[in-house]
């Protein structure tokens, strides 16, 4: 049985499910982002019952249609961000109707309209908030922060940055006190 969790955007997140999922005695299939396979099927009272101990550490089951195709999206853009942005080798839009086997703009359209924002906006606060994660470590140049995260050039990265958070690179490289945003909060 398939469980949609909201707000696993990262490793550490997939961990803490699993464990609790396991330490409700539950075997499990599979554990990706936003997503668990349970090795049987569960009853309604199971269900809240690990929906209520997901709660604590801030994850939501998710019940309807609509809410897992958004979950979906979003899990799929901050793993490109993440951990292959500098794989794609086609246009956003083709890259998620491939991967959600869905229309692009039906995808598109229910992702505005319940978020408020566009996919590429979102996709683009992903990718800003990644680039100041680089940023902060500094471990790697600009240049190499753009290739890393797919921009044309370090010139593309920094109007980008500077159009979202109203710096520079570079300005924002010498804030001490610069914060970032959760990606669960974009």
């Amino acid at each position: 049985m398939k469980l949609y969790i909201k707000n696993m955007v990262c490793d550490r997140c997939k961990m803490v499910v699993k464990n609790e999922i396991e330490n409700l005695g539950y075997s499990l299939v599979k554990v990706e982002l936003g997503e668990i396979e349970l090795n049987q099927e569960i009853t309604d009272i199971q269900k809240k019952d690990i929906k209520l101990n997901l709660e604590k550490f801030g994850f939501e089951v998710i019940d309807d249609k609509r809410s897992r195709i958004i979950e979906l999206i979003k899990n799929k853009l901050i793993d490109l961000v993440q951990n292959k942005n500098a794989d794609l080798d086609k246009n956003l839009s083709l890259f998620l109707s491939e991967n959600l086997n869905q229309d692009y703009s039906k995808l598109s359209n229910l992702f505005s309209e319940i978020e408020g924002v566009s996919i590429e906006k979102y996709f683009i606060n992903l990718k800003i908030e990644k680039v100041k994660e680089l940023i902060i470590y500094d471990e790697l140049s600009f240049s190499e922060i753009a290739d890393l995260l797919n921009y044309s050039s370090v010139a593309h990265l920094s109007n980008q940055f500077k159009k979202i958070t109203g710096f520079t690179p570079t300005h924002f490289k010498q804030i001490k006190e610069a914060k970032r945003t959760q990606i669960d909060k974009l």
